[in-house]
This record gives C-alpha cells, structure tokens and sequence, in this order.
C-alpha cells in the first residue's frame, strides 16, 4: 500500500501548558554598565515598562470609582455579559465587597468558589466566572501604579498611595512594594503592614483579594502570601504586649529555576515569574487554602516537582509504558522541605487528570501514616480516605469517590495477598511513595508491582540510596532508588533549603565522653566490650548531668514567644539512644538525679520504644519500631510500663502498654512535643523519621549514626519556627564528625553524588579489582587478623568490597569476571561475620570488662560554630585556671577564636572587658548579662548626649530594632528622635546630621546584635 493510502499518523506523546518555572534561567546582559543611581520611582517605571512589554495592560486609574468601573468592564468581558445597573450593583454587594467579608472570605472565593451566582433582572440565573481556572489565558492581565485610597483611621486622614498593583479579570490579586536599591527588603514587608493597617480595608475592600505580595529593592525580590501578611499583623499585635511570636518575613520565598537557582532581580523575578502563564498557573493551581484558613503558596522547587510527575503520567501513557519502571520517577527533596504539601498537591492534581481512577499515598510506618493523614486533611478536609484495616482498604478500593487513600504499604501488601483477583488491579492508578528509601525496595515492593498492571509509580525522598551507600541485602536489581524507582524527576537538597532559608542550618556540638587509656591499647578488640562502657553508669551519669546543666542554655528557655496562641518558654528536645537497654538506663539515670529536686523544677520526660523488627541497616536506614509491645521481652515492657505511669501521673493521662493504649500514648507524646509541654523525648528509632515539630530544637545523640539515618534524625530539629529558633542543635555524645561530613556531602551534592549510578562498569569493576587487590595482600586467607586496628580496617575494607559487588552484580558484564573464587569469597565471608558476632556480643560473653580500664569524662572537644556561648566556656575555663599556667593558653585561646569570626571581632573589646572584670564564685552566663546590659545602656546614653537625641524615644527605638532584627533606616523614625534641625540649612543641614546619627545607630546596632 502507498503513503497516500495510508498516511503516517502523528500521535503527540504529552499536550501540556508552558512550565510555570523556567528550566534555566540566564540573565540577559545589555554590555552597558548601570552606574547611575536609581530613584525608587524610577525602578517602579521600569517595572511597569517591562510588565507592558510581557502583554499586561497598564491602566492609568488612582480611584476606587475607576477600579470598580474597570472590574465590571473586565468580569463582562471574561463571561461575555453585559451587566444592568442593577445587576452590577446587586452581584458587587452580594458576590464581591459584602460588608461581612473579610480577607479569608474573599480568598476562600478566589481558591474555593470563583464561580458566583448572578440573579439577574429577569428572575433568571447564571455563572459568574471571577477566574478562568480551566483555560487561564482567558484572563485579563491588568497593572496599575499609584493607587490612592484614603486612609481608614480619622486620626491619620492623610491618603496612602501603593506602588504597583496587578489585576487578574479586574481585581487586585497581587501587590508590589518597592524600595530603592540598598533598602533592606523588610522595610518593604514592613510598608505592606502599613498600609493593611491604615487602608487596604478600606473602601469596598477590594485590595483584600490580594492573594500574592511581591517586595523588592531591584536588586533582592521575594514572594509570599496574603496569611503571611496576616501572621506578621498578629505578630505586631503580640509585640505591642512585649510577646515574641513567629517571624513571619522568615515565611517569604525567593523564586527560582528548575535547577533551584534563585532569581532575585527584579527584572529577572518579572521576566520569569510574571509571565502570564507562570502567574496565573500559580494564582489558579499552585496555591492551597487548608482548613486553617491559611493561604500556602507552593515554591518553585515544589511546582515543578508536581508538573514533572504530571508530565511523565502524561508521555508515558501516551507511550503505553503503564506498568513498567518508566512510567515512574522519584523526587529528592530533602527533609522538612515541605514534601508532604509537594506530594499532596501532586496526588490532587493527578487525582482530577482523565483517566486515572485511583490515587494511592503511601507511607512505611503506622506513625506516618497518622500524621500524613493529619497533614493530608489539614489541606483539604475529606481529600484523602485514610484506612485502618485491610476491608476498610478494599472497600475504599473500590469506591469511585475514594479518588485519593492514604494507606501504609504493610497493608497494602496484606491487602494483595489476600486478594489475588480484584478490579483494581486493572484500574488506571497513581501510586506515591512516602520516603522512598525504606522497605519499598524488599519483598512488598516486588509483590505489589506485580499485580497491578497499569500503574505509575512515584516516591519523595530526603536521603536517596545511590550506588555507593546502598546495603547489601535484597534483590541487587533494587538496591538504588533509580533502580526501584526510575529516573530522577527532580532534586532540592538540604544546601539548596538551607541556601533558600527554607530550613534551618544545624549547630553541631562533639561532647568527648570517653577516653581509652593506655593500658588497653594492645587488647584483642574481642575483649573491649565498647557497648558496655558505653553503658557503664558512671558515664549514664555524667551525661545526664551535661544535659541537665546544659538544657536550659540549649533549649533557650530564657526566651519566651507565642505559639499556637499560647506563651512558651524556650523549645524542647529529643534524646536518641543506642538500644532500649540504653533509653532505660538514661531514664532512670534522669529520674534517680531529678528524684530531689521540687517538681517544678524537674525536666519533663518521655520513653518511647517497641519491638525493632530490624536492626539498624549498614547503610545508615533506621530500624524500624513497630507498636507490638508484645514483642518485647517482659524486662523491657514492663519497664515501660512504669515510665507510662509516671507519664499519666503528670498529665492525668491513663495510657498503658496495651495495643491500642499505646498507639494513642505515642500520639498524645507526639502533641505534647508539639506543643512544647514534653522537655525530653528519650527514644531509640520512634520520632527520628517522619516526625515534625517546630517547637523542637535540640537533639542529643548517643547512638551511631550515618547517610540517611543521621539526615534524617538531625532534621528533626531544624523546622523554621521564629526569630529565636535560628538554627537545630545538635549535641553528640560520640564522635560523628566524619560520619556527619560524608552525610552532608552525599546528600547535599545534586550533581556528583545524584549520577553515581549512571557511571559505566569499567570505573565499577577498575574499584572492585583494586579493593580485592588489597584485601588478599594485606589480609591473606589462613591469616589471623590481629588487633584492634587491623580488624577494623578488614571490616571497613570488606564492607566496601561487598556494596561494590552487590551494585556489580546488575550489570551483565560481570558474569564471569568475578576476581574472588566461589571458596575464596566464602572464606572471606566468614571471617566478616565472625568479626560481626563478636562485636556483638561481646557483652554476653564471659569476657574481660574494660570499666576499670576507661576514663570517663565529659569535655567539649569541638563546637563547629565560634560563637558567644563558646567564648563563655572559656572564660569560664580561664576563672578556674586564672593564676596558673594556663591561663595565659587560655586567653591566647579566646583571642584567636574572636579574630576568627566576623560576627565577634567587633566585639573584641567588649569581650575583653568583660574577662577582666569577671570574678570566680558566681556564674558566667549571669555575669555577662548584667554586663552586657549596662555597658549597652551606657554606650547609648552616650550617643544620645553626643549627637541630641530624645532620650525615651531613642531607647524605644532601638529597642524595637533589636527586637525585630533590623534597623529601619528610611522613613521617619530616624527623623522622630532627632532634634529639630531645619531643612533648609545651607550645605543639607538636616540630612548630613540624620546620616551621622544613622551611622553611630547602626554601629550600635551591630556591636550588640546577637548578644542582647
């Protein structure tokens, strides 16, 4: 047959909208160099000049009357109707600027039922679109600038006039503040709150439809929402009563490129995120109005993770690839990142693609799966159909309106077992994996992919299992998360959250609790029992008392702020343990050194354990706890039985070990973290994955940690609460230096770490022939290992050998090129796990103790960050030493510490003041308040004689300053506690004393920052 009888056909693999983030984005350079200075009118002509080049249309209207005549014009056109007087007069009172409403009305109608009813003149009804959410470039795309409103408050009747405002179908949707370059951005934020106060509810209310606020200096520009707004309002209001509360401005986002560049300019912020399509994508299906009534607006890194999980639905459909590993693809976004909210966007937009009949969420753990739910329903109530057995599973299999379940892969596993033949096998379905590297890649994993057969599988992950940090164990086809999962869709890892201050940097403490002597450095490792001594009380003891001497300082429980609408004291921490042996003794060890203490005064503790179904793995997983108490043996339950009563004794709770008693004692655990009422949640695995608290701080470890597992434990703590909350503690009773380095470089290195799977087999097999090479020159078969040192490096050297192996045994070019003969590998396996047991057992074993051969002590070997908390305790080490020979060592000491940060080195005179005038009897901490304190009033004072100023207006001043962390500097704040200066004084009189006074201010500022 000929082309012409049958033509080829061309069948488009995806029809989808332009990206709403830019994949890359390159700043255009003009070869001209802007050296002139910018006035801020003249940045916002530029805005508005780039805005109309990008298709806006620019509208010369300042009055409400103008604004509203325009709305009219603009829902006219999009509904194509035409209003009667009366009509319009009926729909604006009723569907727009009702007197009742108020911001959270107005943006439930724009996120929730932008669609209104007109009742028009002739008894009839119709739809009133306010946004064309289905076909977006309906919409008409307005800006304005200089709009003027009067101000609501009669005591300051003077107009506010805003810099730029974009209308979508009429309405204002999205507000720019500008400031001039060199302004910091907050005084934007801070002019946004001004205006809310004195005029935005003015009038008819219109400017309460403003989903979006942009602020921008030209040269830094961040986005965020209306509730952001309304956070910061309750801020102030908390403020004014001397209360600190959340720092809402930490809730601003920069926005970005697919590859997690930011794009701060304001021109570059224009081209890319006012693009019509970007904005309205954004507007219409990037935000989510949760049950709380708060308005969250998705960042760039969490777009296009949804739309690169949409698209691949899309293409490989549209290839036939249902069912197969192409048809999937895994997210790295790392920890606290916000994937719950990536991931629940991405289910409900996929739930509403045609075709797809079912999609599934689901998680690992029990305790996930309650809290996914939680999360889950806090976005929209009803949207997911969580399960609590198998037949309720089924049944929402198979209901229709069941669109999105979550559910823990346990059951679903159960679910398939024991129904071989069900509908939904065949069923158009989307399944998400919650944290992708745990048990999806054993056996369940396998079964499940099995049975359905038209399904796209997804999974989020913080902590990605590549090939050189992957286990051992399982199918060696699975061992990766590209090889359970597929192709990387995209990747947002802890430096790019931390970069973006989405998340908080950690601060690392190494507390050195034990030092071998001499005396055993030639044992046998077969006899040094290192659990043990690890265990030994009098080390239990010693780190109890660290962290009782040290919580209130670590927790900053000397500041207090509202959360929740409740006032709190400082945060709260979680204390991570090696073995239930090991919680018990550190609980009783806090319970025997509180026992004397008035209970006030006692530090709140939690246990938490169950039976471990599996120890934790060798590359770093956590053993999973499970809440089958019956598992445990009748010492360690029983034990725990007696904490849970101490636990309902102090909060009249009746909680017990029982099966359902206990899962709720670890959700009312959970809440109590939550909001702050628990100081100290002891545990061995629960609460180090999947667990989120803002109020928590502060993480005590004294377990081993490593890759994904320490990840994961230490971003328990680093959850943006306010502006006290600055950065996670971490306090580390065992040396994890080189284990938390190798985890930060291999989770937050996109590039060479996320492509070491796709790296050939020569450079696999040239590591492999290396590492066997040494092995059989430096450990020969039929030679003993001996020593401490040479065992050690055997299992670090084999361990290697084995993961290289068990990522080579994927390729099909090892077949037969195995360096190791079958009994050579045999051999060598054996001594592995001999070495393994005797580790591990050693305790049990009737061996020699090393108790009498430790010194114990607790000594600050190495605190990562130099900072004032650090300069203290050597202060303190110099009162103590003061007189002796080192002191002299231990000023040295302070001083090269002082000169090797920039934060301290204007304070290096402060410092040294303070370390001559400081006596020994008395505390440090106390000592350097009340010197700090009056040094500061004093160096104020002087100021204020110095240059005239208004003594209490002065002192209020830069007292709000240190409270909100900034200084304003424009404005008339400056001006308010200056004397009066004439204006028109030859030479700029009044402006060359405000600059002066503003130097000295802002030299103040930076001398106590961060002490006060």
């Amino acid at each position: 047959m000929t082309e012409e009888q049958h033509p080829v056909q061309f069948r488009p693999i995806a029809q989808s909208a332009e990206s709403t983030v830019v994949a890359e984005f390159v700043p255009e350079k003009s070869g001209v160099r802007d050296t002139a200075y910018q006035s801020e009118d003249a940045l916002e002509k530029t805005l508005i000049e780039q805005l109309q080049a990008q298709a806006y249309e620019y509208l010369p209207l300042t009055s409400e009357e103008a604004l509203v005549a325009n709305l009219r014009a603009q829902l006219e056109k999009l509904n194509k109707i035409k209003f009667s007087d009366a009509e319009w007069k009926r729909f604006f009172e009723t569907c727009i600027s009702s007197a009742n409403d108020g911001i959270i009305e107005k943006t439930a109608r724009i996120q929730e039922d932008h669609v209104q009813v007109l009742k028009r003149d002739d008894g009839t009804s119709k739809n009133v679109y306010l946004l064309d959410k289905t076909n977006i470039h309906n919409n008409s795309l307005q800006v304005i600038n200089q709009y003027e409103i009067a101000n609501a408050d009669a005591a300051r009747p003077r107009s506010n006039r805003y810099d730029v405002t974009i209308l979508v179908n009429g309405l204002p949707m999205v507000h720019i503040e500008l400031k001039r370059r060199g302004v910091d951005l907050r005084e934007a934020f801070n002019q946004i709150n001004r205006y809310q106060r004195d005029s935005f509810w003015a009038g008819s209310g219109l400017f309460q439809y403003v989903q979006l606020f942009v602020i921008s200096n030209g040269t830094l520009t961040k986005y965020y929402s209306n509730t952001v707004r309304e956070g910061h309002l309750a801020e102030q209001r908390a403020k004014r009563s001397r209360q600190k509360t959340s720092n809402s401005y930490a809730f601003t986002s920069w926005w970005a490129d697919a590859k997690n560049r930011p794009i701060t300019s304001l021109a570059g912020f224009t081209k890319t995120f006012f693009a019509k399509h970007t904005l309205l994508n954004i507007l219409t299906r990037y935000c989510v109005f949760d049950v709380d009534r708060k308005l969250l607006v998705m960042r760039p890194y969490q777009i296009v993770a949804a739309e690169q999980i949409l698209l691949r639905i899309e293409t490989s459909t549209n290839y036939d690839q249902l069912g197969t590993i192409s048809a999937g693809g895994y997210v790295w976004h790392t920890t606290g990142s916000g994937k719950t909210l990536t991931s629940f966007k991405t289910a409900q937009l996929a739930r509403d693609l045609p075709g797809i009949d079912k999609v599934l969420f689901v998680v690992d753990r029990k305790d996930l799966d309650y809290q996914t739910m939680r999360e889950y329903e806090r976005f929209e109530k009803g949207a997911a159909n969580s399960n609590t057995s198998t037949s309720v599973l089924q049944k929402q299999l198979a209901d229709p309106d069941a669109k999105i379940i979550v559910t823990t892969i346990q059951k679903l596993s159960r679910f398939v077992a024991t129904n071989r033949k069900h509908p939904i096998y065949d069923a158009h379905v989307v399944v998400i994996f919650d944290e992708c590297h745990r048990s999806q890649f054993g056996d369940m994993h396998a079964e499940i992919t099995k049975t359905f057969k038209h399904y796209h599988l997804f999974g989020f992950t913080g902590t990605p299992i590549f090939a050189d940090n992957s286990g051992s164990g399982g199918n060696p086809l699975r061992r990766t998360t590209a090889q359970a999962f597929g192709d990387q869709l995209h990747t947002y890892t802890i430096v790019d959250a931390i970069n973006d201050k989405n998340v908080l940097p950690f601060r690392i403490d190494y507390i050195n609790t034990i030092k071998t002597s001499s005396a055993i450095k030639d044992k046998k490792v077969s006899a040094i029992d290192t659990e043990r001594a690890l265990l030994a009380p009098e080390r239990i003891a010693g780190v109890v008392e660290y962290i009782r001497e040290h919580f209130d300082q670590k927790t900053r429980r000397s500041v207090s702020y509202r959360h929740d609408g409740k006032r709190m004291a400082g945060f709260n921490s979680i204390l991570a343990t090696a073995s239930i042996d090991a919680a018990k003794r550190y609980y009783a060890e806090f319970k025997r050194q509180q026992s004397s203490l008035p209970s006030a005064q006692r530090l709140k503790i939690g246990l938490i354990y169950s039976y471990a179904a599996n120890e934790d793995d060798e590359d770093g997983l956590l053993g999973e706890e499970e809440f089958e108490t019956s598992d445990l043996d009748k010492s360690s339950r029983d034990f725990l039985e007696d904490a849970i009563k101490d636990y309902n004794a102090l909060f009249n709770t009746s909680f017990d070990t029982s099966a359902d008693k206990f899962q709720n004692y670890y959700k009312d655990l959970s809440l109590r973290l939550k909001s702050r009422q628990v100081d100290i949640a002891i545990v061995v695995n629960m609460f180090l994955t999947g667990f989120d608290a803002t109020t928590l701080n502060t993480l005590w470890v004294d377990k081993s940690l490593r890759a994904h597992g320490l990840i994961q434990a230490y971003s328990r703590t680093n959850r943006i609460l306010n502006s006290v909350k600055t950065y996670g503690n971490i306090v580390s009773f065992r040396d994890l230096e080189q284990e938390t380095n190798d985890a930060l470089a291999l989770f937050g290195n996109k590039d060479a770490k996320g492509i070491v799977l796709l790296r050939p087999f020569a450079e696999y097999y040239a590591e492999y022939e290396a590492a066997v090479a040494r092995l059989q020159d430096e450990f020969p078969i039929g030679h003993r290992i001996i020593g401490e040192k040479a065992q050690k490096a055997f299992i670090r050297l084999f361990g290697s050998i084995l993961r290289l192996r068990n990522i080579l045994v994927a390729f099909d070019d090892f077949a037969g090129k195995e360096i190791l003969t079958p009994r050579e590998y045999q051999d060598y396996l054996s001594i592995y796990l001999d070495l393994y047991a005797e580790f591990r057992s050693a305790s049990e074993a009737d061996k020699e103790a090393i108790n009498d051969d430790v010194v114990f002590e607790i000594e600050l070997v190495k605190q990562v960050e130099i900072n004032v908390d650090y300069i203290l305790m050597l202060v303190e080490k110099y009162i103590n030493a003061r007189g002796g020979t080192e002191d002299k060592e231990i000023l040295a000491t302070i001083d090269r510490a002082i000169d090797s940060s920039p934060s301290l080195r204007n304070k290096k005179d402060l410092i040294e003041r303070f370390v001559d005038s400081v006596s020994a009897g008395s505390d440090v901490d106390v000592q350097w308040r009340a010197f700090l304190a009056a040094r500061k009033d004093e160096e104020l004072a002087q100021l204020i004689t110095e240059e005239g100023l208004k003594g209490d207006e002065t002192r209020e001043f830069v007292e709000n300053a240190f409270r909100d962390g900034v200084l304003p500097v424009t404005g008339i704040g400056v001006t308010k506690i200056m004397p009066p200066v004439s204006r028109f004084v030859k030479g700029g009189g009044h402006s060359i004393r405000k600059q002066g006074v503003i130097e000295k201010l802002t030299a103040f500022f930076d001398r106590y920052q961060g002490l006060v």
